[in-house]
């Protein structure tokens, strides 16, 4: 299992979630792999976009498109997988072949829901946590990270998680235990 912290560098409540993380026991059989954030540059800056203006979260390779340019906040670079931060996780994860990932985003405070394993697999996580089943809208949504990890991993269940606004010690927990117990269950 692969857990993101942020890909949006001001969208930074997700670390909480994998500092938790860290400090946890893993359960046996479990191959827990933990990134605080795949946009060093966007977090020391607290932007969105990474220090090319480009928004990681469009510029992954399956089903990128050009949007726009660097002044669009969803601006997804000149190319697809452009970036060093994009191509570092393309090559991570093709490497390591997780069967789970979890993307933190915010602050939506929703889970898409979806079908099938998947379906139940985030339905259980928004049980566990909190967090209402509700379609993600509002964006252009091309070269996004997590539909690129499921084409490239042959299935693997790749999702986000829209945290609210504001994260609470005691929140991030729940999410951090939530995680385990997906993990746990599914995998």
């Amino acid at each position: 299992m692969l857990v993101i912290g942020v890909i949006h560098g001001d969208e930074q409540a997700g670390l909480k979630i994998v500092n938790d993380l860290e400090q946890m026991d893993v359960p046996h059989g479990l191959d827990l792999w933990l990134i605080n954030s795949m946009n060093p540059d966007g977090v020391a800056h607290d932007m969105r976009k990474n220090a090319d203006a480009v928004d990681l979260n469009r510029n992954f390779p399956y089903n990128w498109g050009p949007i726009a340019d660097e002044s669009n906040w969803e601006y997804s670079g000149p190319g697809p997988a452009s970036e060093p931060e994009t191509q570092a996780m393309v090559a991570f994860i093709t490497e390591i072949q997780p069967e789970m990932i979890i993307w933190y985003h915010q602050d939506l405070n929703r889970i898409a829901p979806s079908t099938g394993r998947e379906g139940e697999i985030r339905a259980r996580y928004a049980a566990l946590t909190g967090v209402p089943l509700v379609n993600i809208t509002g964006g252009t949504y091309t070269g996004v990270a997590a539909t690129w990890a499921k084409h490239a991993t042959n299935g693997a269940i790749a999702f986000i998680v829209e945290l609210g606004p504001a994260l609470s010690d005691e929140q991030a927990l729940i999410h951090a235990n939530a995680v385990l117990t997906v993990a746990s269950e599914k995998l």
